[in-house]
């Protein structure tokens, strides 16, 4: 699990000492092996906090994170936006030291007139949100962020790609040999922009949002041909009532409790509907996220020395996905989906953490893994 500890809110600027801060809590409540993005922040993003990246990066943190945007013009909200000069220095910065730069592609300028557009129209329900956080807003926001990481050589990836002009860029950068990735999550994958008209129907957002119907399917086709090469979950573990209790483009919460059904659900839609091979199921859903990250091949790989992290896949499980089935939090998006393929045993280190539905862990097995990125993936796509 990779958490995202804020650098640059220590009070005397040491962003290597805010990280720890935030690590610390971890120890003693983690099943499960762990690390955090370094998220630099607005006006704290300044040269004396970028200049320390190298230290983040030595230290075994070496994914930073980015917003291009803010959050919803709302009063108290802190300011997430970078600008281009800024991402140019942490690039320059991670490019030197042997890092990557994990973005959140969303032009603000394009959003937030999108939201003064949105007030203007009465169109403020929740089901606007992907006219607000829209298509062309992904396109500029990748768009700008490509040609940055290519003039400075810095490795990155976009982080919950929605829509299929973000894959398309990202695809265009790689074809042309940079080492620019892409993620995308599974609720994205899942769900579209009609889902947002059901009476509940704020419990699938996260940001930026759910898109089309078209932009699902190229998300899959994506992740299918390698222009897209994580499938993960951006997981906020929340109550229903606290996702359902926002009815405004302001106030819808984000996130999404898709850590447990992950690797069921992939399967089921992947490989069983859509022909996916069992290499790439396991690219998309291990090995890719660990050699990006810089947990290779300690994880990622069933190898002499790595560290038998290991899932058992059933494909012969035939099950109905249900919150009162699960552990996090008392609702799921995909409540009621029919699955085929779940998994039946998982390993941390060679321990047998579940079996068959039965939690062998403890809350202390979890460690902090320190990270290091092989310079061959910091210099050409992933593939």
């Amino acid at each position: 699990m990779l958490d995202f500890a804020t650098a640059t809110q220590s009070p005397d600027g040491d962003v290597l000492r805010a990280v720890h801060d935030h690590m610390d809590r971890f120890p003693g409540h983690m099943y499960v092996d762990y690390s955090a993005h370094c998220t630099y922040q607005g006006p704290n993003a300044t040269p004396r906090t970028i200049g320390q990246i190298g230290d983040l990066i030595n230290a075994g943190f070496p994914s930073v994170k980015v917003f291009t945007t803010n959050h919803a013009p709302a009063p108290g909200r802190p300011i997430m936006l970078i600008g281009s000069g800024q991402l140019a220095s942490i690039m320059e910065q991670t490019a030197r030291h042997g890092g990557i730069v994990a973005i959140h592609a969303e032009d603000d300028e394009m959003v937030q007139w999108n939201y003064a557009l949105a007030q203007e129209e009465e169109r403020w329900s929740w089901h606007h949100l992907p006219e607000i956080r829209s298509n062309l807003s992904e396109d500029l926001a990748v768009r700008r962020a490509v040609p940055i990481a290519e003039h400075t050589g810095a490795a990155m990836y976009i982080v919950h790609t929605s829509a299929r002009e973000g894959v398309n860029a990202i695809a265009e950068s790689r074809t042309n040999g940079h080492p620019v990735d892409g993620e995308t999550i599974l609720l994205y994958c899942s769900f579209n922009s009609q889902n947002y008209h059901e009476p509940d129907g704020m419990k699938y957002h996260t940001y930026p949002s759910t898109k089309s119907e078209d932009d699902r399917r190229r998300l899959w086709d994506g992740l299918m041909r390698g222009d897209l090469n994580i499938l993960a979950t951006d997981a906020i573990g929340t109550s229903y009532a606290d996702k359902t209790r926002g009815r405004t483009v302001l106030d819808v919460q984000g996130g999404n409790n898709g850590i447990e059904i992950r690797m069921g659900v992939a399967y089921s839609e992947g490989v069983v509907k859509q022909g996916m091979s069992l290499e790439r199921y396991v690219e998309i859903t291990s090995t890719n996220p660990a050699k990006l990250l810089g947990f290779y091949p300690r994880k990622g790989a069933i190898a002499q020395s790595s560290d038998a992290d290991i899932v058992i896949m059933d494909p012969s499980i035939k099950r109905t996905v249900t919150a009162a089935d699960l552990h996090l939090g008392d609702y799921t998006p995909w409540e009621g989906w029919q699955v085929q393929g779940w998994p039946s045993v998982v390993c941390l280190r060679g321990k047998v953490m579940l079996e068959n539905g039965n939690l062998y862990g403890c809350p202390n097995d979890g460690r902090l893994i320190p990270r290091k990125i092989e310079p061959a993936v910091l210099s050409k796509p992933l593939t």
